[in-house]
């Protein structure tokens, strides 16, 4: 059979798999997987083996960064770090500037705290402000919104890039450091764009079913201080930057001899997995300071934090084990060959615009940001097998992929209900709102993505 058939066969399982048979990611994507296992060249024998050591050798990659990550979110939440880093932001910036607080308190806090944890903890402050001003209630959304949005598609230990990250080859902290350079000055445009909106379409604030107005007054009698709230987000960033530092002065042809004496331990220290360990520990101890819990309520936090990293950790093995299958047809050679022009390889920038289209795709087909950005993952590094090397660091690939990620959200994606319910918007004002300014950020991402692999593609 066709390579390119087999990869149409797949992605069908995978859409009908989520959208209509309802069987969630995980079975949709490993169902997938073996029938292009089953599909591709090989002796039946290893149809199922290979497809479960795909699945376990992620799992092995990412499991405890995942879990950490989960465990780090929790206990922020828990503790109140996350309040104090947002009014952290609030002081920094001052009541003229809210929204630009907002927006960097979601796209600070979405880097360990998943998407709708962060919205539902920023939109009783947003419907405050109102309440407060009687002004800019779209604007607070929005605000909130386009900031979380963004490094939870663009910066680990998320799951979705941290997945796509280790499908690509892409070190961590290259992955962190490109995801905040690129991801952060869209936000801004974003957050532009929401200003914007806010003179044009100005919505009310209107009460939400099942929630009380009192919530948004809710206090909390004591908040963490603002070091001790943000050190489990930049104990990682310093820890992973420094071992990447570190390894990249010790790769030249003279490598300087306190380099070479700092290698061996920032191997250990600097590897994500120590240092989102180092992490959770260190939220553990500021949510043990802080609420002083019982051994029973702290076993209860870690055990609902470890339950929703586990369905994370088996959606991303799932989605990795259907791209290496991809790999096992063929798929690479057959799109490298589809692309290429007059039998010569794909291009660089072009090969970015096929990521950028492939996850757009998925997003807008199966509706879940995390499924279409590690399925695109998978059917890149299946074009890339063996292939011509990249004229740029393959993290921009990677971020091209998270940005299609972004392109088109509608009624088919949890977090466009989450906005649409949590805000009291309706899902046609959700639609000009939030779906067109994502997609518009969608489109600026990957322009300025194809710009940065110009001007500085550092590669190999």
């Amino acid at each position: 059979m066709h390579p390119l058939l087999i990869l149409l066969l797949g992605t069908l399982v995978v859409i009908v798999g989520i959208v209509r048979l309802r069987i969630g990611a995980f079975f949709s994507l490993v169902f997938a997987a073996l029938l292009v296992s089953f599909l591709a060249p090989g002796e039946l024998a290893e149809m199922l083996p290979r497809v479960l050591a795909a699945l376990g050798t992620m799992a092995g990659k990412l499991s405890l960064i995942i879990a950490c990550a989960a465990v780090i979110g929790k206990c922020m939440t828990d503790s109140g770090a996350a309040d104090r880093i947002v009014q952290g932001f609030l002081h920094l910036f001052g009541e003229k500037r809210v929204p630009a607080a907002l927006m960097s308190s979601g796209f600070v806090l979405s880097m360990p705290v998943f998407f709708d944890t962060v919205f539902y903890l920023l939109v009783p402050l947003a419907r405050s402000l109102y309440r407060t001003t009687k002004k800019n209630y779209l604007l607070s959304i929005l605000a909130i919104a386009t900031g979380a949005a963004m490094s939870h598609t663009l910066v680990p230990p998320t799951p979705g890039p941290l997945a796509v990250a280790g499908i690509l080859n892409v070190e961590v902290g290259m992955m962190m450091l490109m995801g905040i350079v690129i991801g952060l000055p869209v936000s801004i445009a974003g957050l532009w764009m929401a200003h914007w909106m806010q003179r044009k379409f100005d919505l009310p604030m209107r009460p939400i079913m099942g929630m009380a107005e009192e919530e948004a007054t809710h206090e909390q009698p004591e908040l963490p201080s603002l070091l001790a709230s943000l050190l489990p987000i930049v104990l990682p960033v310093i820890m992973i930057a420094m071992g990447t530092i570190v390894n990249v002065l010790t790769a030249g042809e003279s490598p300087t001899h306190w380099a070479l004496a700092l290698k061996t331990p920032m191997v250990l220290l600097g590897d994500p997995n120590t240092a989102l360990l180092v992490a959770a520990v260190t939220s553990v101890l500021v949510y043990l300071r802080q609420c002083r819990p019982s051994r029973e309520r702290l076993h209860a936090a870690i055990e609902v934090s470890l339950m929703s990293a586990a369905t994370i950790i088996l959606i991303t093995s799932a989605g990795a084990a259907f791209g290496a299958m991809l790999k096992e047809a063929g798929v690479g050679q057959a799109m490298q060959s589809l692309f290429s022009s007059e039998g010569g390889s794909t291009s660089g920038l072009m090969l970015l615009v096929i990521a950028w289209l492939i996850s757009s795709l998925m997003k807008i087909s199966q509706g879940s940001t995390t499924v279409a950005v590690i399925t695109a993952a998978g059917m890149l590094a299946a074009m890339l097998e063996g292939g011509t090397p990249l004229p740029f660091h393959p993290v921009y690939l990677a971020l091209a992929i998270g940005f299609g990620g972004l392109f088109i959200v509608w009624m088919n994606d949890s977090g466009f209900w989450i906005i649409a319910k949590m805000s009291g918007f309706t899902e046609t004002e959700t639609l000009k709102v939030w779906s067109s300014i994502l997609a518009i950020m969608a489109v600026l991402g990957l322009l300025l993505t194809i710009g940065m692999a110009i001007v500085l593609p550092m590669a190999a």
